[in-house]
């Protein structure tokens, strides 16, 4: 929540704290493949893996530009080794230059009608190199 906070504080929240850590504790990690990052004990990076689709990643504030999220995404193309695909919001600058850095490419831009924050998107692919 402190990630989504720092990186996207002009987009409407759809859910409160509560309802995003029970969607994370019940429904989420359950189902899903689930990695996270810790120093010291302390979580500082979570990412969630749904088939192809890089379905959430998130680093604590702190901790982004020390290279958590470069090896997590390093992990999740090893675990999706055909491909990958990802949707963040288009005024998520940072999220983009990093997914983009990564050899993510922009494959489709959407007004955001279509998620809960009505907040226009843009859904990324990562292929790997041809052997």
């Amino acid at each position: 929540m402190r990630s989504y906070a720092a990186a996207l504080p002009g987009v409407r929240r759809a859910h409160t704290d509560d309802e995003v850590r029970y969607w994370f504790r019940e429904l989420l990690v359950p189902h899903r493949e689930t990695w996270v990052a810790t120093a010291d004990g302390t979580v500082v990076a979570v990412m969630v893996l749904d088939g192809e689709e890089l379905d959430q990643l998130y680093v604590d504030p702190p901790w982004c530009g020390r290279g958590v999220g470069d090896r997590l995404v390093d992990l999740a193309k090893r675990r999706g080794p055909a491909g990958l695909e990802l949707w963040t919001f288009q005024v998520n600058a940072p999220a983009r230059r990093f997914y983009e850095r990564h050899g993510f490419v922009a494959a489709e831009h959407t007004d955001g009608s279509r998620n809960e924050e009505r907040e226009p998107d843009v859904r990324y692919v990562w292929l790997p190199e041809p052997a």
